[in-house]
């Protein structure tokens, strides 16, 4: 094979390689738009892909933008990842520690309100918690976030409109696309 020949061989392998990224991208977010929004809580099968929009909610597409509104302190960050809970089986006497819980620096964890269904109890702890961080002021802008492809978070930011809370907003992507700027990352312990 000639210079010319493999240079314009080399070229077409390059185009092709790009071709194909592109489609890859493409069908990614074509997959993101496919899941359509429900009408009520998400219930199962919690960690999988979630829809592009949250009704009523203003959605936050990256890291960056997610930044810029952390740095305002009116804004309160709710982390609503699920706490691990203890194992039943444990020996007695056996010790047992939560796993650390990585986070956006400045958030507030209110762990497992983001089930789909959640007892009253957890309803109360809820909304007492979003009335001190607002100060009972339900127009105070609420980002609520978990990881990626958790529908977590996209329950709780629903769960705060249907409460009444008028600024909410939802960050599909959470710690994971947080850690993917190179953000720094800080543990929570659950709120009491």
């Amino acid at each position: 094979m000639g210079p010319r020949r493999l240079s314009r061989w080399a070229g077409n392998v390059w185009l092709g390689a790009v071709v194909l990224m592109l489609a890859f991208a493409g069908m990614k977010d074509a997959r993101a738009e496919t899941v359509a929004e429900p009408d009520s809580y998400r219930v199962d099968d919690y960690r999988s892909p979630v829809p592009a929009t949250l009704k009523g909610a203003k959605v936050i597409s990256d890291a960056a933008t997610a930044k810029a509104q952390a740095q305002d302190k009116r804004v309160v960050f709710i982390d609503v990842y699920p706490r691990p809970p203890k194992p039943g089986n444990l020996p007695a006497g056996t010790v047992w520690r939560d796993p650390p819980h990585d986070s956006i620096p400045g958030a507030h964890w209110l762990a497992n309100v983001g089930y789909g269904v959640i007892p009253p109890a957890m309803q109360d702890y809820f909304s007492a918690h979003l009335d001190t961080l607002t100060g009972s002021d339900k127009s105070r802008p609420l980002v609520f976030f978990c990881l990626r492809h958790c529908w977590m978070s996209w329950n709780a930011a629903k769960r705060a409109i249907a409460m009444g809370y008028t600024d909410v907003r939802w960050f599909p992507d959470g710690v994971d696309a947080w850690r993917d700027a190179e953000l720094p990352i800080v543990q929570l312990e659950p709120m009491p």
